[in-house]
């Protein structure tokens, strides 16, 4: 709910079920924050002076505003938004050059309006109210011939608020814009920590925490997308603050492009946060009448930890940045084909991939994806991007061809393209190399052996919404993975002229964005997923389009867990792809268990990345029970809620359905610590008054775990892997531990599972488990009718 308080000048509350933000209009006109955390109950700019601070007098060293105002010192109050000149000297909202070469600007308030519209921007994507009925805050602030509108909306029952703002020449003259941000926030102390994500290829995610106490943290990207380095989500909290209790703000941007948020504490000991679209090598001019529009920011707070503020982003992301047919439609079991071939593919090798899915013991596989190298003269990664017609040779009958085949066997077809790049020997760029982006007569660097075509032209973007509607228009394609797989560097537009080419980063995202509103409002039916060297570009910006994004080129399961636990802190796992794969694993080249690589890959979107005809017949059963677990849990596992209940060398997570009724949990492990042999599984997020019948699946032990041990029990000598020692292995199959309870949500969550004893080294029998390095384990929970 959005509120004018009653007073003299306007003041502002905005409510959501839990939270409330509160700002005012200040006697010299400035825009004042005043409050942003749990609700309260203010319905008067009066009762705002309780908690207004309050100044007589300029401090030393400091610039009053004006004369006539000369208790305002816009350095040491919290404001709404900022900009360069009178005293703030802090990070700034706004810079721009007026056509005197001046930068001092001074947005004062004009007016306000409400409404229950969309944002409505012309260039970017945005969040949206799917029943139509939202809040709208637009509150305009004038500086001479120049308007500044700042947008607020509340999204009621998500305890989101969303900030951004719009600029509009009205003056004569051209001014250059080298600063936009979508959202400032000023906060009265200091001390707080600020947790980030950061990484790089195959180590997305890695949660970060730093205290401010005093001077700027920046999180930032200048790749040319929102990129692996630093994740545009980020939290705000204090110390204290653990996953369950303690004071948690969450930062995000709609926007996939290089961004920028800052944590700064000034020498009056105020916390300013900002976020937006990244300053550096950030130009834009600005003819008379025109406007810019900044990227929507997604804010956030919860009393109750990081779960309370995650809980928060993930209803927020599902029911109104993710849009479309598969929305809230359970995502297909799918097989890629990548790892299994690579770039060596026929329409032989394929099919003989896709069989081994479904012949003898059918797996329960829905889609087969044809990765990269089905198209032009695509042998390796150095060319070919940007021909976009099939290899006849390898594909005799184009992808058409292949999809018939594909779906004869019961599945439907996927494929990957890459439509943002070139490369340097391709047909396309032979004919047109001034669509590549390069500096004329500068050597170029190359990432992947390829270039980045510029979509700041729109003939760019023309050819690209082209050649993809008959590429999808040319078979029965149901799923694309839409890839990008290097970033920017040496950023040159050949479309634009000298003095704009501080736009082109900006302009290529908005290119972007026109290019995949195309397309998807075109082929509504299919199932895009964003990708980006993996999770070089995962955003609120792509998930507007594409419903998930692949997580990260790295299937190894350990490195995934801390991965897509990474995800988990701002973005629901029903975006998250992820694969199980080879063992020993691809990147890493560490094994691990079958069921460590599914159990993970199951608390995202489950696919196989794998060459299914290498498996023995005992493993195409196990992978045939996972995937039939798999779809009898998936929308519990896909949609439900997703608590982190450890993490570190133990992982436990549990996804619990909106009605409370079904759970399923992970315990992981990394690295054993030995003769620990009791651990216990707290639930989360069940139903407390609920009966439950919590229970495992019991997993056969291999023999040969135990090593030599055998010859503990053996009546003659067994020589470890010989001939005796695999027979052995697979006649002889021990039962491993059987866990079935019934119980109260109460119980489950406050005393939690002791779960059976794990082996130490002392004796086995069936009631112990087996839990070595990167073992784990997943748990059901079953709401049962309560015996009377």
């Amino acid at each position: 709910m959005i509120r004018l308080l009653k007073g003299s000048r306007p003041a502002f509350a905005l409510d959501t079920k839990s939270t409330t933000y509160v700002f005012a209009v200040t006697e010299s006109g400035h825009l004042e924050h005043l409050y942003y955390g749990g609700k309260i109950q203010v319905e008067s700019a009066a009762e705002c002076e309780v908690f207004r601070e309050k100044r007589e007098f300029e401090l030393g060293n400091s610039i009053a505003y004006s004369k006539k105002h000369p208790k305002v010192l816009l350095e040491y109050m919290c404001l709404e938004m900022s900009s360069q000149g009178h005293g703030d000297v802090r990070e700034p909202f706004l810079e721009l050059v007026y056509p005197d070469g001046s930068r001092s600007s001074d947005f004062l308030y004009d007016s306000y309006s409400t409404d229950n519209e969309e944002l409505g921007f012309r260039t970017l994507p945005t969040a949206y109210y799917p029943d139509g009925n939202g809040e709208r805050l637009r509150v305009t602030l004038k500086d001479g011939g120049l308007t500044l509108e700042l947008y607020y909306r509340v999204f009621e029952n998500c305890d989101v608020i969303t900030r951004s703002a719009k600029i509009i020449n009205g003056s004569d003259e051209p001014i250059e814009l080298e600063r936009m941000l979508s959202t400032q926030i000023d906060i009265p102390f200091s001390g707080a920590c600020v947790t980030s994500f950061h990484g790089a290829w195959a180590r997305e995610m890695n949660k970060c925490t730093s205290a401010v106490n005093a001077g700027k943290f920046v999180i930032e990207s200048r790749a040319g997308c929102s990129s692996n380095r630093a994740n545009p989500f980020f939290m705000v909290h204090a110390p204290e603050t653990n996953e369950f209790s303690g004071s948690v703000y969450g930062f995000n941007l709609i926007y996939s492009g290089n961004h920028y948020s800052a944590v700064e504490v000034n020498a009056y000991g105020k916390t300013r946060i900002v976020s937006g679209i990244q300053p550096d090598g950030f130009r834009f001019i600005l003819d008379k009448d025109e406007c810019f529009e900044a990227p929507e920011a997604v804010m956030t707070y919860s009393p109750q930890g990081f779960s309370g503020q995650s809980q928060n982003m993930h209803r927020f992301v599902r029911r109104h940045i993710v849009r479309g047919k598969w929305k809230f439609k359970p995502r297909p079991i799918l097989l890629n084909s990548w790892e299994a071939c690579y770039f060596n593919i026929s329409e032989k090798r394929l099919l003989s991939l896709a069989k081994a899915a479904v012949e003898g013991k059918e797996l329960g596989i829905e889609l087969f994806v044809l990765d990269d190298g089905w198209f032009g003269d695509r042998e390796n990664d150095t060319k070919a991007l940007g021909d976009w017609e099939p290899n006849i040779k390898k594909l005799p009958k184009g992808l058409s061809g292949l999809a018939e085949k594909i779906n004869k066997l019961g599945m439907n077809f996927g494929i990957w393209v890459e439509p943002e790049m070139i490369s340097v020997e391709s047909e396309l760029y032979r004919k047109h190399p001034d669509w590549a982006m390069a500096v004329p007569g500068k050597l170029h660097s190359e990432g992947r052996n390829q270039r980045v075509l510029d979509l700041a032209n729109p003939v760019v973007q023309d050819f690209i919404i082209k050649k993809m509607t008959e590429v999808f228009s040319s078979a029965n394609i149901s799923y694309v993975k839409w890839d990008m797989n290097r970033i920017f560097s040496d950023v040159f537009s050949p479309y634009l002229s000298r003095e704009r080419q501080g736009e082109t980063a900006h302009r290529y995202i908005c290119g972007l964005y026109r290019v995949m509103d195309e397309l998807t409002r075109a082929f509504p039916k299919i199932l895009f997923e964003g990708c980006a060297s993996g999770g070089n570009r995962f955003d609120l910006g792509i998930l507007c389009y594409f419903p998930q994004i692949w997580g990260s080129d790295n299937t190894d399961a350990i490195c995934r867990a801390a991965i897509q636990e990474g995800y988990s802190y701002g973005y629901p796992q029903s975006c998250v792809g992820a694969h199980v794969s080879a063992s020993p694993n691809h990147q890493t080249l560490r094994n691990t268990p079958l069921e460590t690589r599914f159990g993970v890959s199951a608390f995202g979107l489950l696919g196989y990345e794998y060459d299914l005809r290498d498996l023995k017949p005992s493993q195409k059963d196990i992978i045939k029970q996972q995937i039939s677990l798999y779809k009898r849990w998936r929308k519990v596992l896909q949609f439900g809620q997703l608590y982190r209940l450890e993490s570190g060398n133990i992982h436990e997570w549990i996804c619990v359905s909106p009605d409370k009724k079904y759970a399923v949990g992970l315990l992981l492990q990394k690295l054993i610590t030995p003769n620990t042999q009791a651990h216990r599984f707290f639930a989360r997020g069940l139903d407390p008054k609920r009966q439950y019948k919590f229970y495992n699946i019991p997993m056969n032990v291999d023999i040969k775990q135990f090593g030599s041990l055998i010859n503990t029990v053996a009546p003659i000598h067994v020589k470890q892997d010989s001939i005796l020692h695999n027979a052995i292995a697979r006649r002889v199959k021990m039962d491993g531990e059987s866990e079935s309870f019934t119980a109260s949500g109460d119980l489950l969550m406050h005393t939690g599972v002791a779960l059976s004893p794990a082996f130490s080294g002392t004796g086995f029998n069936e009631k112990v488990r087996v839990f070595p390095d990167f073992a784990s384990r997943m748990y059901f929970f079953e709401a049962v009718e309560k015996a009377e």
